[in-house]
């Protein structure tokens, strides 16, 4: 067809021309050129008469004249590089610290410290490896892990302490280990299964994601870790539901056969600010005697599972924890925290305290933060010991580059009763006073907190 207008084209321009001198004898030159003209209209003759539907017998002649249906062709996505490793985040952490008591305690021991437990030493707080590879619906992926490796200090704090773990060897170095699987339900319902920091309480294990370097008596005393089942469900825009069934506190193995429950609500009716609320009960009395340093089993199993039961009693654990963050603005960030716990070991055993913090970024590099709290520690739940404990933080943050952190701080702990080491065994003080200098630097690709 192209060539055939192209043709016709030139027919009707050069005709006029041809038929004004049409007297004198035709030139060999113009000869040609109607012989050409001539061939042209017999091939568009031809075209015109394949174009026609004449007749039903030529329908198959038109049909295959007709271009080809226009196939879909299914949407190839450009190939990804890297496979599963170009969704999955390598991060590390490095937290050190050296802190001076000024009471110049026994064995430099900081009491009630969860994480700058030493004075007068040059400490690894913890070093730590995150690997994750989080969900994403909007990729058509529905699952996700995550695996946190731990060393240092910090592990004796956490799942080390056989005050926790009936069998703390196996999971030492192991802080969070869990996969996530999101269904289809609603808006999404998010299911995690194994080890999994607790969310009571408002600090958290990463100590950049702090406002201060020490850790707060509630942190110290509230669940670290549970290993179950935890689901979540954004039921509105500004109200997130939890339910959590785990083995309990700080349990990575059940070792009393119950399971703990918790629900938690999160309201964030604003970008600026968010509210939980959260409550967990559970039965947490140990139900076998743990076997630690455990040798050879003397029966075909694994060491350190213990046959050796305990008579009880057994009482229940209830938390109710509380705590709201605002932003007031770029500068200013305020929190608070509250908290009753009762275990019904004895009769009027119970916890009530509450903690107040306050940020201020005065310059891209700098900020300074202060925690205040007061712990009522009745039947001694956390100290060991009946007291009302108050402490005091002030803290000094310096960023050279994101990535690398300065802190240095000032502590004050104070008790109704004498509590804290002193110089001389023995011989107890009513307060500890402590300076810190604490080192952190973490890399990877893992955005917020951690």
């Amino acid at each position: 067809m192209p060539h055939a207008k192209l043709y016709l084209n030139i027919f009707l321009v050069i005709s006029p021309l041809l038929a004004a001198d049409a007297d004198p004898p035709l030139t060999p030159r113009e000869q040609r050129m109607l012989e050409r003209i001539d061939t042209l209209e017999q091939r568009l003759a031809a075209i015109e008469s394949r174009l026609t539907p004449a007749a039903p017998a030529t329908a198959a002649a038109v049909t295959q004249a007709q271009p080809s249906p226009v196939v879909p062709v299914p949407e190839v996505k450009p190939p990804q590089t890297g496979g599963f490793l170009s969704d999955t985040t390598f991060n590390m952490t490095l937290d050190g610290y050296y802190a001076y008591n000024f009471n110049q305690p026994v064995g430099q021991v900081n009491l009630l410290r969860a994480y700058d437990v030493l004075s007068n030493s040059f400490s690894l707080n913890q070093a730590t490896m995150v690997i994750e590879r989080a969900p994403d619906v909007a990729a058509g992926r529905r699952f996700g892990v995550r695996v946190d490796l731990q060393y240092g200090q910090a592990t004796e704090t956490l799942q080390g302490n056989p005050a926790n773990e009936p069998r703390p060897q196996v999971y030492r170095p192991v802080f969070q280990a869990y996969g996530t699987y999101i269904l289809p339900v609603g808006s999404g319902l998010t299911v995690d299964f194994g080890k999994w920091s607790s969310a009571l309480g408002i600090e958290n294990n990463y100590t950049k994601d702090q406002m201060n370097y020490s850790r707060s008596y509630l942190f110290n005393f509230l669940p670290f870790y549970h290993f179950g089942f935890r689901t979540s469900y954004n039921a509105t825009p500004w109200l997130n539901v939890s339910y959590w069934l785990v083995n309990g506190v700080q349990q990575s193995e059940d070792f009393n056969s119950n399971k703990s429950q918790a629900v938690l609500l999160t309201f964030k009716p604003a970008k600026s600010w968010s509210w939980n609320v959260n409550y967990y009960t559970g039965i947490e009395n140990r139900s076998y005697a743990p076997d630690l340093n455990p040798g050879i089993p003397t029966l075909p199993t694994q060491p350190g599972l213990s046959t050796t039961v305990l008579p009880g009693p057994f009482h229940r654990l209830q938390i109710l924890d509380s705590y709201a963050t605002w932003n007031v603005n770029p500068k200013w960030t305020l929190a608070i925290e509250g908290d009753y716990v009762v275990h019904h070991e004895t009769t009027d055993a119970h916890v009530s305290a509450g903690a107040a913090y306050a940020r201020y970024q005065f310059a891209p590099k700098f900020a300074f933060a202060g925690r205040g709290e007061y712990f009522s520690d009745r039947g001694g739940l956390f100290s060991g010991s009946t007291q009302a404990l108050k402490e005091g933080t002030l803290t000094f943050d310096y960023l050279p580059v994101d990535g690398f952190l300065m802190r240095a701080e000032w502590r004050r702990d104070f008790s109704n009763r004498p509590f804290f080491l002193s110089s001389s065994p023995g011989i107890l003080n009513n307060e500890q006073t402590t300076a810190t200098l604490g080192l952190v630097w973490w890399f990877g690709a893992k955005q917020g907190s951690w």
